[in-house]
């Protein structure tokens, strides 16, 4: 009788053998196709079927949810154009199921290695996507896709991503020349890359963000001043790294304690999250897919290297505070780089480091932070390098993946 030991695969081999059967698959694919069109050109007489020469021009891949709100200005500037676009979604729930378009047309992939098994063999133009590791893990580019285009979800470096996370893709569209210099430095060091194409566009959310604060009646003052705790994931995070010790701290503070953590720590630190909620569970736990409402009410953020940093301090203009996390770099393609992350560059002109020592004197920290004007001049600095383009995003996004398409 054959154990249960002999039959388990753990995930990252399982990975391994699913890369390989999607790879055998799509090479079967192929070549069945390739001959099946061969047949077909010959019993024809040399003639291609307009059936033949279809071809999806512009699809949409969404790993989560909660990447509409990159994708939805985008789609809007697709949908005022006319122009036909595929959007898939591996989120059963992905708001751009229930939107209402005639041109772009949603659909929902499944979860986990499904998506991947339906992008893996799909015939395309051109694919755009937030999903880092095109071609590492078990997502592969597959033959039938022209070109792959990167477009992120934060104004981040992008050294800041797991490694070799970017290296497949054919082009990048960023919010900002500050996010080109290190993605040039890793196309060196790894030589048998392919150059890719760059083009500054600027970043839809941001601008989406921005324009609905703008549209919004400004909130009353809050009575009690609100500090939001918005942390990244793994071990060099605020939750991880501090944990208990920095929440203590806070909960001898005057002010109302929001704590929002990273959705990666929901799914990998259930460990971490779990306990902390049940000791501090007089502090506002926030889990909201939308951090807008969020952001709005709060008077200050700590948090330590996570982006949403940038949508804070950039779009509502507030102080933050950053801890001192001495930041692990070995996942991040930043270990290969000598220089900093762009972001660790500029953190004094945004807010105030907090040290541990600092922790028995949050009171007067965060009213120092929250009282300051000396920042507000530094934003504009990073609001300027980072941020480009601003209001204009989605049409330059468009733009670009038209004009790339009719190059193809």
């Amino acid at each position: 009788m054959i154990s249960a030991y002999l039959l388990y695969i753990d995930p990252g081999t399982g990975s391994m053998l699913f890369s390989l059967f999607i790879g055998l698959a799509a090479a079967a694919t192929f070549g069945l196709r390739a001959l099946f069109m061969k047949l077909k050109f010959v019993l024809s007489g040399g003639k291609v079927s307009k059936e033949d020469s279809k071809n999806i021009h512009f699809v949409i891949f969404s790993d989560h949810k909660r990447y509409w709100n990159v994708f939805k200005p985008i789609c809007d500037e697709f949908e005022k154009r006319g122009v036909p676009v595929v959007f898939y979604t591996a989120s059963a729930d992905d708001p751009a199921l229930i939107a209402d378009y005639t041109h772009v047309k949603a659909e929902y992939l499944g979860e986990k290695n499904k998506p991947y098994a339906k992008l893996n063999m799909l015939h395309a133009d051109l694919l755009l996507a937030t999903t880092p590791g095109l071609d590492i893990y078990q997502w592969k580019r597959s033959k039938g896709v022209k070109c792959y285009v990167h477009i992120p979800h934060s104004i981040s470096d992008f050294a800041g991503y797991r490694q070799f996370a970017l290296d497949y893709y054919d082009c990048v569209i960023a919010s900002g020349e500050n996010q080109l210099p290190s993605m040039r430095k890793l196309e060196e060091l790894r030589p048998s890359l392919r150059k890719k194409e760059f083009k500054v566009v600027g970043s839809t959310y941001l601008d989406s963000m921005k324009k609905r604060l703008d549209s919004m009646e400004k909130l009353v003052p809050n009575n009690k001043k609100i500090v939001l705790v918005a942390p990244t994931w793994g071990k060099s995070g605020i939750l991880a790294k501090f944990g208990e010790a920095f929440l203590s701290s806070l909960q001898k503070t005057d002010f109302k304690i929001i704590v929002r953590p990273h959705p990666q720590s929901v799914v990998s630190e259930q460990n971490i999250l779990k306990p902390l909620q049940e000791k501090f569970s007089d502090f506002e736990w926030n889990f909201d897919n939308d951090n807008f409402d969020v952001l709005n009410r709060a008077d200050i953020m700590i948090t330590d290297f996570s982006g949403v940093m940038f949508d804070y301090s950039l779009v509502f203009d507030k102080p933050l505070i950053y801890t001192d996390t001495e930041f692990d770099k070995s996942p991040y393609d930043a270990d290969w780089l000598d220089e900093p992350m762009w972001e660790f560059t500029i953190l004094d002109k945004l807010g105030i480091q907090l040290k541990e020592e600092q922790f028995s004197d949050m009171q007067n920290v965060i009213e120092k932070a929250i009282a300051s004007e000396s920042l507000k001049e530094s934003r504009k600095e990073v609001r300027a390098a980072a941020w480009q383009n601003q209001g204009n995003a989605a049409k330059s996004v468009v733009d670009f993946l038209i004009e790339k398409q009719k190059s193809l």
